[in-house]
């Protein structure tokens, strides 16, 4: 068995042997057997065929959305080029299909409507791009679980007297059927 290495993240890379027993076992989930089944047919325990199949599908689905986004940067870059020419381009007034001047020995007049416009283009095309990549992706937030559980019940108590008085612990939620998830 091959020793396993880190990616730069920290994270274990899986070996091209693992990668394949991974496959397989999305192959057998494909044909409809049970994980313990999976499990059994390639001599790991249920938790890693069931995790072997979630890797590839994450990984065959990872690709082909890795190529798209891609293709759609690119796409969004070309955009932005085009963009960028036309804000950069000098415009004149017409109207009637002729250049406005202020007299007629002026210059034509400067229309920076365009610019304008470009301008506000290339702010949705940034913002296009930062979505694609997750830039504007909400921040995490921690929460003091137990603070917030205990001033919950303050408040549940201000609001309700006597209505925690009844409960003796936390209440327990059966499972759904009793069977294992995998």
């Amino acid at each position: 068995m091959t020793e396993p290495t880190r990616d730069g993240n920290g994270r274990f890379d899986r070996s091209p042997d693992t990668a394949e027993r991974d496959a397989e076992a999305c192959r057998l989930r494909a044909k409809n057997l049970s994980y313990r089944r999976i499990a059994a047919e390639l001599g790991i325990d249920v938790k890693a065929a069931y995790d072997g199949v979630r890797r590839a599908i994450r990984d065959t689905l990872q690709e082909p959305a890795d190529d798209v986004k891609r293709l759609e940067l690119e796409r969004l870059d070309e955009l932005a080029q085009k963009t960028r020419k036309v804000m950069l381009g000098t415009h004149y007034v017409v109207s009637q299909g002729k250049g406005v001047r202020l007299t007629r020995d002026d210059e034509p007049l400067v229309d920076d409507g365009p610019v304008l416009q470009a301008v506000d283009r290339l702010l949705k095309i940034q913002e296009r791009r930062a979505r694609l990549l997750g830039l504007d992706a909400p921040q995490r937030v921690s929460v003091d679980a137990q603070n917030l559980g205990d001033e919950i019940k303050g408040l549940l108590g201000v609001l309700a007297p006597g209505a925690e008085a009844g409960r003796s612990g936390a209440e327990e939620v059966p499972d759904d059927d009793g069977r294992d998830p995998i």
